[in-house]
């Protein structure tokens, strides 16, 4: 049962995240031979301030 965790800078649309989601959820069933019924995505809307690369903050662009 493979799980996808992706997190993104909030901002992108409910339509943008399921088409996100069907798309991974495709190529993983391709790539794994898994079932798509059995894959997980999982999308976390990160709001900005809460990303610190090399511990300096990250800004959306």
């Amino acid at each position: 049962m493979p799980f996808v965790k992706i997190d993104l800078f909030e901002g992108r649309s409910n339509e943008q995240k399921a088409q996100l989601a069907r798309e991974v959820t495709e190529v993983v069933s391709r790539v794994t031979e898994a079932p798509k019924e059995a894959i997980h995505v999982f999308i976390n809307d990160m709001p900005e301030g809460t990303y610190f690369p090399h511990g300096e903050i990250k800004k959306k662009n």
